[in-house]
């Protein structure tokens, strides 16, 4: 996979929780997931799961289609 793809996600997860005003802590405990890891999917060093990239959308009230837009932008 293309660390490139995870890094543009993780701008992304970024970027809305910045336009939230909260913190990585804040994010974290409503999605139910540990502040690093949210740091790391952030950063993009985490290859998320669905299931946890579910939480994120459910926790930011947006849907998955939201955040994974035009990634990738190259077909296999």
């Amino acid at each position: 996979m293309n660390t490139e793809h995870l890094k543009a996600l993780g701008q992304r997860i970024r970027d809305l929780r910045k336009n939230i005003g909260w913190t990585q802590e804040e994010l974290a405990e409503r999605a139910g997931i540990d502040r690093s890891y949210i740091g790391g999917v952030e950063r993009g060093e985490r290859n998320l799961t669905f299931l946890v990239l579910c939480q994120i959308c459910q926790a930011l009230n947006c849907d998955v289609a939201t955040l994974t837009q035009n990634i990738p932008k190259e077909y296999i």
